[in-house]
């Protein structure tokens, strides 16, 4: 069975009525806890994306809190978890100005953790990646943009 395009589901989805568009929709809510959280951003916390920002920030706050500090392979396994919370609440949103916020939150905390993530290469270059990330996207922001978060860039 071949998969079909974006563009061709967009022209399909398109030549639905609303009833059946809707019946789609909760039917891809229903099969993945992705799918589900996309979906409650789009509808509840799309139009005010400060508010979004901040608890992102709070649920990685929360993780790092739980950062096992007695094994550093365990707290390895749990700043990779973190991140891909991060990377996944980033990806919700879509925003240029939202990846940057949840990047330097996460590295603060990476930075903060009392951990010594500079003795672990893994860690470490982690670390240096989202830095660089950073730095990338900042790039492609508006000038005002740019200047304001590269100063913030500079405190990692």
């Amino acid at each position: 069975m071949e998969i079909a395009s974006i563009c061709q589901i967009k022209k399909e989805l398109q030549n639905l009525p609303p009833e059946e568009l809707n019946e789609i929709i909760l039917r891809l809510a229903k099969y993945k806890k992705e799918n589900k959280e996309l979906l409650s951003y789009l509808l509840f916390d799309a139009w005010n994306e400060n508010e979004y920002i901040r608890q992102a920030k709070e649920e990685i706050d929360l993780e790092f809190r739980s950062l096992n500090r007695s094994s550093f392979y365990l707290a390895k396994k749990t700043i990779r978890k973190v991140l891909r919370t991060t990377k996944k609440y980033i990806r919700f949103s879509g925003k240029k100005e939202t990846e940057v916020e949840l990047l330097m939150h996460f590295c603060k905390k990476l930075k903060n953790s009392k951990l010594n993530y500079k003795s672990s290469r893994v860690i470490f270059n982690l670390y240096i990646n989202q830095v660089k990330r950073i730095e990338k996207v900042i790039s492609m922001m508006h000038e005002d943009l740019q200047y304001d978060y590269r100063e913030a860039l500079e405190a990692l």
